[in-house]
């Protein structure tokens, strides 16, 4: 066997070079990036910094090109791994070559992903659930419980009235944040939140018990071909949808029973910190984007902005 290449097929010099090679490419597309950014310069006539200006990019693309083809030929001459891969059975997924008939390999990683984040939605279902008084006991549930009148949902029948007048005090609490308040289907409310320019928010409501929250776009049609609120389209952008899933996740943190009017102002106020949704940093790494998307989750207590993977 050949000094360099491994019992895997691997050649390490090449390797090596091609790892050199990726490095020199870099810094060519960094001087290209580079020569855009200072533009025309250092020259006193226009025609001087128009000639200057050509000569410099042109030398800065040929020198792309020039490391682009060194590494197409060092790439070919590292070779393929012989043996078993490390990630076992579920990383030969990822070689194979043709990723758009058969994506197996971003298939397990996504639900993967989506499996973690069940577990985690989950828990947190389940400590909430814990905190409510729902177990009966055996006396409960005999003689004495068929004596004892049922009481009334009275928090389920509230007056819309009642309801409107909560949500204009809502609605003055917040300047940059209007609603409209609907009812298309009897006495449930329908609320179209638009906060500042940023995004519109459709919340449905079961008395002032809230049922189900969409995000979306400030410019994304919100509305059916019919006229009327469409509550079933999620958005087209991926960070409304990111949005959408955590104004979920808050609708089960925020819950009250006892007193509904303050569960609806606590989640009126937390989605009011989405204002700075594109301007707001991430509290932990400082970032404004990651894997690009910008900090979507809002902690319930101090409204601080997080991404997404740096909030747990």
């Amino acid at each position: 066997m050949a000094e360099g290449v491994l019992s895997t097929g691997v050649n390490l010099e090449a390797f090596s070079q091609a790892i050199a090679a990726i490095q020199a490419l870099r810094s060519s597309v960094t001087r290209v990036f580079d020569c855009l950014k200072d533009g025309m310069r250092n020259k006193e006539t226009l025609e001087g910094r128009e000639k200057g200006f050509v000569a410099a990019f042109q030398e800065s693309l040929h020198s792309v090109s020039r490391d682009l083809g060194e590494l197409e030929r060092l790439s070919n001459l590292v070779g393929k791994p012989s043996e078993n891969h490390p990630l076992h059975n579920s990383g030969l997924l990822s070689l194979d070559p043709v990723q758009d008939k058969t994506p197996l390999y971003s298939q397990l990683l996504q639900a993967y992903k989506w499996s973690n984040k069940l577990q985690y939605h989950a828990g947190l279902a389940s400590g909430l659930l814990n905190q409510q008084s729902l177990k009966r006991s055996a006396n409960q549930m005999g003689v004495s419980a068929k004596r004892r009148p049922k009481a009334q949902p009275t928090t389920l029948v509230l007056p819309p009235q009642y309801v409107d007048d909560v949500i204009n005090r809502i609605d003055r609490m917040f300047p940059e944040m209007s609603i409209q308040l609907s009812r298309p289907n009897g006495t449930s409310a329908m609320l179209l939140v638009t906060l500042g320019k940023v995004l519109k928010v459709i919340v449905v409501m079961r008395s002032l018990f809230i049922d189900r929250t969409i995000v979306k776009g400030y410019n994304e049609n919100v509305y059916t071909e019919d006229g009327k609120l469409d509550i079933w389209s999620k958005s087209n952008y991926q960070v409304f949808q990111k949005v959408t899933d955590h104004a979920t996740t808050a609708l089960l943190h925020y819950q009250l029973p006892q007193m509904p009017d303050v569960v609806v102002r606590s989640f009126m106020t937390w989605l009011r910190s989405y204002i700075k949704l594109f301007q707001a940093p991430c509290q932990r790494c400082g970032k404004f984007l990651q894997d690009g998307l910008p900090p979507t989750w809002r902690d319930f207590r101090t409204l601080e902005a997080f991404h997404d993977t740096c909030r747990q």
